[in-house]
């Protein structure tokens, strides 16, 4: 089946294959040295129904046991440790909290010790951080100066409140990161062609964002309801937080658009399980990756997602 990439856009993401597990990858970040990053798909789970097959949330009424097992396969086909996971506790906030090596295994193999949480951001070898998703937006943060990584949640309330800015400025509090220095990322998500919205969300944006930025980011249909581009807008939050527009990788695939291959809460209605992005600080497991991934860009195995879990690790060497 192919897969519908958003020809308008350049995120050049690229299909890798490992072990039976099917992910996806940015080539700009693998040709960062030492890094291993990823997005995992609904393929190579055991999940069923609705939520096959690579469900990553206790939460939908899946088998804990096959959760378990979606987590020990997407952890072995990028390179991570199922009990090095740190993951949030989205609520929809603008929260960030810094994790460590006492955090591993939170709200996988242990119940978690926060709440409330959208980012979370970490400088320490051996921690992944895991946020989950099903058309919302995932941001990554990486400093190579200072060795740190951020991962943040950001639907239609973390994008107006901007938790792109606050997570910068948890990485400039807490690592002495320079905005500058930032590589970031705008994970697949729901593109504007599939995100209607109404007008009290809109009015919301319309005070958010400089009246010279609202073509790019929405406009109003014959029934009343608006079409929204959140990648536009936190390619926006980006830019206002003192990245480089060299350093944005923006997405060119769509949650919505792709139902078997990514899950989706619109295109379901609701009916979906949790997906997976990941990288990794490793130069070893870059070589085998390289080595022996499979690529494909146009075709996967047939399958089927509901939300996605974004996974990044650092192995400092």
């Amino acid at each position: 089946m192919d897969i519908h990439w958003k020809q308008e856009y350049t995120g050049d993401m690229e299909v890798r294959q490992r072990d039976g597990v099917t992910y996806l990858s940015y080539p700009r970040l693998e040709r960062e040295s030492a890094i291993v990053h990823g997005f995992s798909t609904r393929l190579g789970g055991v999940s069923e129904g609705c939520l096959g097959s690579m469900n990553l949330s206790f939460s939908r009424g899946d088998n804990p046991e096959n959760v378990l097992e979606n987590y020990r396969r997407i952890s072995r086909a990028i390179g991570f440790s199922v009990e090095s996971i740190v993951t949030s506790d989205q609520t929809h906030t603008t929260n960030v909290r810094q994790v460590g090596k006492e955090d591993c295994g939170c709200g996988v193999l242990t119940p978690r010790t926060f709440h409330d949480i959208d980012g979370l951001i970490t400088n320490e070898p051996g921690v992944t951080l895991a946020t989950f998703y099903a058309d919302c937006v995932p941001l990554y943060f990486y400093d190579p100066t200072h060795k740190a990584i951020g991962l943040s949640h950001s639907g239609w309330r973390g994008t107006v409140g901007n938790i792109a800015k606050a997570t910068v400025e948890a990485m400039q509090k807490a690592y002495h990161t320079d905005p500058a220095d930032l590589i970031a990322a705008i994970g697949p998500s729901i593109c504007q062609d599939c995100y209607e919205v109404s007008e009290d969300v809109i009015e919301e944006f319309r005070q958010a964002y400089p009246e010279t930025l609202h073509k790019k980011l929405f406009y109003r249909k014959p029934n009343g309801k608006y079409q929204l581009n959140l990648w536009e807008a936190c390619h926006q939050n980006f830019l206002t937080s003192g990245i480089c527009e060299e350093n944005i990788l923006t997405p060119n695939l769509c949650t919505c658009c792709n139902p078997d291959f990514l899950y989706s809460h619109r295109a379901s209605h609701g009916k979906r399980g949790n997906l997976a992005a990941s990288w990794d600080y490793d130069k070893e497991r870059t070589i085998y990756i390289q080595k022996h991934c499979v690529r494909s860009n146009n075709h996967y195995y047939n399958g089927k997602l509901s939300c996605y879990t974004v996974f990044l690790y650092i192995n400092i060497i």
